[in-house]
């Protein structure tokens, strides 16, 4: 396989995976890993995608990533079901973790006038809440990450430690059968550190997220209760769901 096709392959293969190692790359297109190196410096060069540790991501996944305002616009509509479901399933009185993510961000419009107490690391979320004079909101502290808007580092685990929750709602960027994972490998610490104190954790993300392998392994599936997704989620990933005993919920 010449170059150029080779490269409208690895084209091809980022158009539905936010981050691919090298390994497959070369089993894919059965080269050799010099081979692959070279077309991913090319394709770099391109503005096409970007080298990372082990293989690469998509430019365009990871500005998305990097952006709240873009990311609140995709799939906005199963977002907006996704929060209305999972605030659902809060009782009064209930303290919870809200996590980052535009997706979290509804299910905390939909939580609006509750008696309830949030501890959330992410501005976005905190600012729904901004005029709300019922539930009562922590801030964790610690770093702001530019552009997304939320704390991370040893401020924001310090405080993490200290408080327990019935509930942690949280994002992610990769549902597969080998776990969870994400874009910024900066949150993971964080995220262990909330499904270590929640009681109950609930994944909200869209169906545009299954069978997608993001950049950063974050927990295996037995870490998860609850997923909360959309109707157009494919059968084989709600028997995927089904299999590992984690209940699902389609909005």
């Amino acid at each position: 396989m010449r170059s150029v096709a080779r490269q409208r392959r690895i084209r091809e293969l980022f158009a539905t995976e936010e981050f691919i190692d090298s390994e497959t790359l070369c089993r894919k297109l059965g080269v050799s890993d010099s081979t692959i190196r070279r077309d991913l410096i090319e394709l770099e060069r391109g503005g096409l995608l970007r080298r990372v540790y082990g293989g690469a991501m998509s430019i365009e996944t990871r500005n998305e990533a990097l952006d709240f305002g873009r990311l609140s616009t995709i799939s906005h509509e199963e977002k907006e079901r996704i929060g209305k479901a999972a605030a659902a399933m809060v009782r009064d009185g209930q303290n919870l973790i809200l996590a980052p993510g535009s997706t979290v961000v509804e299910v905390a419009k939909n939580l609006l006038g509750r008696p309830i107490q949030v501890v959330t690391n992410s501005i976005p979320v905190a600012q729904v809440f901004w005029d709300d004079k019922t539930a009562q909101i922590t801030m964790t502290g610690g770093y702001v990450f530019p552009r997304i808007g939320f704390q991370l580092g040893p401020i924001c685990e310090q405080m993490l430690d200290k408080i327990s929750a019935d509930i942690l709602f949280m994002g992610i960027a990769g549902i597969t059968a080998n776990g969870l994972s994400d874009s910024n490998s900066l949150i993971v610490s964080t995220f262990l550190k909330m499904m270590h104190v929640a009681r109950k954790v609930v994944v909200v993300a869209d169906h545009t997220k299954f069978s997608r392998n993001s950049l950063v392994h974050v927990a295996p599936l037995d870490r998860v209760d609850v997923v909360v997704t959309d109707s157009s989620l494919a059968a084989e990933d709600r028997e995927m769901l089904r299999e590992r005993g984690i209940e699902c919920v389609l909005a």
